[in-house]
């Protein structure tokens, strides 16, 4: 369970989260709708331990983030523009990710990279690679541990129609699992299709909560 309490986040004198109260809760998938700077990728960077409040606190599974813990024990990320190394290959990328917490090995990275449309065994090194392969490894980096939480940013930017049915399975096997799932999506028909809930943002605030129903 996430619980935000109270929380606020200022940039550089700018106000970018403005009183957020809200708890997100296991195996439900909320999705973030607003226009661009609403404050969508600034609460999952909250979310996510990449920006620490102003003000409030985020508390995962009762821990506060920046205190108990600097960064969620088991999540998966994919906010804004996926970054790997541009002189590995996708599988290398993955095997150095995953030697972080040890949680994954060969064949979960092979699994992974075969589930979002991605050959395991191509030479190829990441900066090679399009806009749609960078963005399935990035989706591929999110999913590859089976995490309890995870935060998706746009996921659908630059997949084809091949690599939105990819990604689609891969949520629905998220939830199956009883996931935490957190996403935005200029789509709203993607938010109306995945989500429990939708949590409308404006200038930085919850303004509306919306069930759906996934």
């Amino acid at each position: 369970m996430i619980r935000i309490e109270n929380m606020s986040k200022k940039i550089r004198g700018r106000t970018v989260l403005d009183g957020i109260d809200y708890t997100f809760r296991d195996g439900m998938t909320y999705g973030l709708k607003g226009i661009n700077g609403s404050g969508k990728t600034m609460l999952m960077r909250a979310v996510g331990g990449l920006i620490y409040p102003t003000q409030g606190r985020v508390l995962i599974d009762g821990k506060e983030l920046g205190k108990e813990i600097s960064f969620p024990e088991d999540i998966g990320l994919l906010i804004e523009n996926p970054a790997f190394l541009d002189a590995y290959t996708g599988y290398g990328n993955l095997e150095l990710l995953a030697s972080l917490n040890g949680r994954a090995g060969d064949e979960e990275i092979r699994e992974i990279l075969e589930k979002v449309g991605l050959d395991p065994d191509d030479t190829r090194k990441y900066r090679k690679y399009s806009l749609g392969m960078k963005q399935r490894l990035g989706i591929a980096a999110a999913f590859l541990e089976k995490p309890k939480i995870l935060l998706l940013d746009e996921p659908f930017n630059a997949l084809d129609t091949d690599g939105v049915a990819r990604f689609s399975r891969l949520i629905r096997e998220g939830q199956e699992r009883g996931a935490l799932i957190i996403m935005s999506c200029h789509e709203e028909g993607k938010l109306e299709e995945f989500a429990d809930v939708i949590l409308h943002m404006e200038n930085g605030r919850i303004v509306r909560e919306e069930e759906v129903g996934g």
